[in-house]
């Protein structure tokens, strides 16, 4: 099965894809797909890397991925194995212009949100029990419950994932490349990472790996690799209330407390401390 771009296995006749993964860590490369994906987090946590932006995941979490929308879910192993179930359906699953016909008019705004992918805030009970019913039906039930989770998603409350819509797929190279940076970084974003050795894994020179990678992921890489440690750090402040903000700050990659300070200030609006109290009040 090849990665880039990733192919999601279909049974004979089946358009309309319910999958249950229950495995110690999600599918965790980074792969694009024509699907549209709507996924359930019933178990684990982690970072979500989509399109542009990193996020982090934790159970309960519900997201809606769209076409040729490139992510990964990089899971964190815990006591549990991660699950989720995940809906895959094109906007052509039910034939070229199903869902452009007049009675479908109200779920323009999903398929228009979710060209950037998107985390539902609302209504997540109603909408998690309705994905988890898909994965017990057939056919006909299936396809009327389906069309009552996309009014439920057309009319929730949503929190953008990206701001970069992806206009064609990456290339196998392209995906390939990306693939052995995001690994790397992931495995060592606590550390220092210099721009010599991060474009000599990509077998570029550092002017064109940052070319490269701003063109496809829409930041640069120390943007990119910033908001990765404030992500971590985002998790630690949340999981882990007895580590203090210096230890939290070297945790996640920073030299200094006064930078992790700034940096985080300047994303995220608030300092670590009240970010940590908002939490635990």
């Amino acid at each position: 099965m090849k990665v880039y771009p990733f192919k999601i296995p279909k049974p004979v006749d089946e358009h309309l894809i319910v999958q249950i993964d229950k495995e110690p860590i999600f599918y965790n490369r980074l792969h694009q797909h024509e699907e549209i994906q709507i996924s359930y987090i019933i178990n684990g946590t982690g970072k979500l890397l989509v399109g542009d932006s990193i996020h982090q995941f934790s159970k309960g979490d519900i997201y809606v991925i769209g076409s040729n929308l490139p992510h990964i879910f990089k899971s964190i192993p815990g006591e549990y194995d991660a699950h989720m179930a995940t809906v895959f359906f094109t906007e052509h699953t039910f034939g070229e212009n199903f869902f452009n016909l007049p009675y479908f008019k109200e779920l323009q705004s999903f398929f228009l949100n979710s060209n950037s992918g998107f985390k539902v805030i609302s209504n997540i009970k109603n909408i998690s029990k309705t994905i988890l019913k898909l994965a017990s039906q057939e056919k006909m039930q299936r396809f009327i419950t389906f069309l009552q989770l996309l009014e439920l998603l057309g009319n929730v409350t949503i929190e953008p994932l990206s701001k970069f819509i992806y206009s064609k797929t990456l290339t196998s190279n392209e995906g390939e490349r990306l693939q052995v940076i995001f690994d790397f970084v992931f495995k060592n974003f606590q550390k220092h990472i210099a721009l010599e050795e991060i474009s000599k894994m990509a077998f570029m020179t550092p002017n064109a790996f940052c070319r490269f990678f701003k063109q496809r992921t829409n930041k640069t890489f120390f943007q990119f690799l910033i908001e990765l440690r404030l992500e971590h750090a985002c998790q630690l402040l949340s999981s882990k209330k007895e580590l203090n903000i210096n230890l939290i700050s070297d945790l996640s990659g920073f030299n200094s407390i006064s930078n992790f300070n700034k940096k985080f200030k300047k994303i995220k609006g608030v300092t670590p401390t009240q970010y940590q109290q908002s939490i635990f009040l």
